[in-house]
Formats: C-alpha cells, structure tokens, sequence
C-alpha cells in the first residue's frame, strides 16, 4: 500500500487531500496544530505538527517509515484576515503585519522546504516518489497583497529547482495550482452572497486529480511544472464528489 503525507490537514483543502487518498487505497499521514479534532475517515494517521516549528516539522518524520508521496498544504496565510474590526488582508506591503509573513513564508513556504528536504530522503533509494506543492495564480499576479505573491512565487520556484535536483533519482516535484476551493471559510463568505461557488471544486477534487497524477506514466515529465488542478482532472476525466467537471481559470479570469 502506497504512503501520503498530507500537512496542514486538520481543515479544508488538506482535509480534503487526505480523505481522497485514503480512499485511493493510501496510507495518510495527516498533520496539524488541531489535527485531532479533524472530522478525518478512519485509518487516516493523525500527528499533531505546528509547522510554524522548524523542531516540531523534522521530528514529524521520525514516525514516518516510508513514503511514496508528499502534499506540503501547511499555510497558515488566511488566518487573521480582520483584525480591530479592519481588514488587513488587502492593504499595502507597509500596513502588512508581520504575522503574515510568518505565517505565509515561514509556515507555508519553510515547511514545504522542510517536508521536502525529508520526503526526497524516504523517496530517492526507491527510485521514483511525488511531491506536491500547493501552489496558486498570486505567484504569477499581483493577489491580495504583496506577501502573498512572495509565497507563492517562492513555491513555484522552489518546486522547478527542486525538479532539477530530484531529476536523476526518478522522484517528481510539482507546484499545483487549485481553483475556487470550498472550504469551510469560502462556504461562509458564499453563504453571505459575496462569492459564487458555480466554478467551483470540493476539498476532495485536489486529492482526486493528486492521487491521478501519481499514477501517470508520464509523471517525470511534468516535474518541475506549475499545474492546473482542474486541467488535470479534464485530461484525466476525473468528477468531482458533486458530479460537476470544474473549468481551469486562465491568469486573466483570477481577480
């Protein structure tokens, strides 16, 4: 039985993620700050990682034996959006809290590097391995806010270079991009008739298009790559839990 390691799980998308490779026949291993209160299926591995924590990331893998894929989802970049009653989100890279960056670069980008760094270990004497780095339009266009666009850009990158480095091995790194995903926070702004959720994926549509592009023979050559989650499960044929086919946005169409 296959191996996923899943960060960030305890909610939304990699939630999501983790559920649709459990049910792909994986062994997950899924980890957060509040990952034991995680409404998560049965056998899925919960280990509690505040990847804020450089000490707390590496000791993660100390109960992981094996791994054949890696889900680096940890990102802590939505929380704390209001903050005094204002909304701190949108405003100049001069006006951003810190915590931000923190919780963007540190927690999103660092333990990626982190995770990775350590999942190239467990996956290169094997000969072959994936890991997936979530990615998004912000590294490619200006999205919110300055600290953003650093994260994501940095994720891009970070998963071309490693492509190159893991090339000779046989393991595979990729950015992925989602679309309109709806987690608990975006069902509640829909809710409130701020956003429309017709072009949009479930948590599980990630880990269904993942657990695909595992499996494709033509894997190395899509190492390094930015992928479009709903372009994937179109060339893949894959539905999503609602029975809807979601459209890939084009750089244009992201507000």
């Amino acid at each position: 039985m296959p191996t996923a390691l899943v960060t960030g799980a305890s909610r939304g998308v990699g939630k999501g993620i983790a559920t649709s490779l459990a049910a792909a026949g994986y062994t997950v291993y899924a980890t957060g700050r509040t990952i034991e209160n995680a409404t998560l299926p049965g056998g899925i591995i919960r280990l509690r990682c505040d990847h804020g924590s450089v000490e707390e990331t590496e000791a993660l893998f100390a109960k992981i034996p094996d791994l054949d894929l890696c889900v680096n989802n940890a990102w802590g970049g939505y929380e704390r959006m209001v903050e005094d009653g204002q909304f701190t989100w949108g405003k100049p890279y001069w006006d951003q809290p810190l915590h931000r960056w923190t919780s963007m670069v540190d927690v999103g980008v660092r333990s990626a590097f982190l995770c990775s760094a350590h999942a190239a270990k467990l996956m290169a004497p094997k000969g072959r391995g994936l890991i997936v780095n979530i990615g998004f339009w912000a590294a490619q266009k200006y999205v919110g806010n300055a600290i953003y666009g650093v994260a994501k850009a940095a994720t891009d990158k970070l998963s071309a270079d490693m492509a190159h480095d893991l090339r000779p091995s046989g393991v595979a790194a990729v950015s992925l991009y989602p679309g309109l995903v709806r987690t608990e926070a975006i069902l509640e702004v829909a809710a409130q008739g701020w956003l429309s959720l017709e072009n949009s994926e479930s948590p599980e549509y990630l880990g269904l298009v993942i657990a695909a592009l595992a499996k494709d023979p033509d894997l190395l050559s899509r190492s390094g790559q930015v992928l479009i989650a709903a372009a994937l499960g179109a060339e893949y044929g894959i539905t999503d839990i609602d029975g809807k086919t979601p459209r890939p946005l084009t750089l244009a169409e992201v507000p």
